[in-house]
């Protein structure tokens, strides 16, 4: 009987800087999505309602009835592996730090107790019986969209905190958190690249 809810989506894949995060939100299979309400996916959320459900997500996991854990990975991993076994790699990270965080306490899931619910193409390790990926799934089902949220306001706070080093300055990666945007292009072709740029990403932008 799966006891509990775990769900898993990606947030950063296709940005030309910063890492790729990975979000992993547990809940018990009769959580009170009242708790939270407008959870769905991030990218069709407003900041101040994505900080505000980070918020109250992350007061509740004081209790037993919800947890979560952000994995990110960086952009020289990226690159020397690819983005998939970047995400593949962060995804493990964060449910791995879910597992270990509940040994020994009055929460001591096991594996079999999970039912583990990703997005789009994501899978979960094997040991990972009861698990679906869902297309749109952030979505469709609320503990995929939690995961979502969690992950993006995770790396969007760590781009902020980023932007305001001066080896970064000239990128406001601020604004536009290491998309692709036109100002930020212009700023790569003027100033090159940085360690928090995806080399792999900007080869039609500058002559490495």
């Amino acid at each position: 009987m799966q006891r509990y809810l775990i769900g898993v989506d990606e947030v950063g894949r296709g940005p030309l800087a910063g890492p790729v995060a990975v979000g992993a939100a547990l809940v018990t299979d009769n959580f009170d999505w009242d708790l939270l309400p407008g959870v769905t996916d991030s990218k069709k959320l407003s900041k101040k309602k994505r900080e505000e459900i980070y918020k109250i997500a992350t007061e509740l996991a004081i209790t037993t009835e919800l947890d979560f854990a952000v994995s990110m990975i960086s952009a020289k991993i990226i690159d020397q592996t690819g983005i998939i076994l970047a995400i593949e790699k962060a995804m493990n990270n964060a449910l791995q730090t879910l597992e270990k965080r509940h040994l020994n306490t009055p929460v001591n899931w096991s594996i079999d107790e999970c039912r583990v619910l990703l997005d789009g193409g994501l899978k979960a390790p094997k040991q990972f019986m009861h698990q679906e990926t869902i297309v749109k799934g952030d979505s469709k089902e609320k503990v995929i969209g939690l995961a979502s949220i969690m992950a993006k306001v995770t790396r969007d706070r760590y781009m902020r905190r980023q932007a305001k080093l001066a080896a970064y300055t000239p990128y406001d990666f601020s604004s536009h958190k290491g998309y692709g945007t036109k100002a930020h292009r212009a700023a790569i072709a003027k100033y090159g690249l940085t360690d928090l740029h995806r080399s792999s990403y900007c080869g039609n932008i500058i002559m490495l």
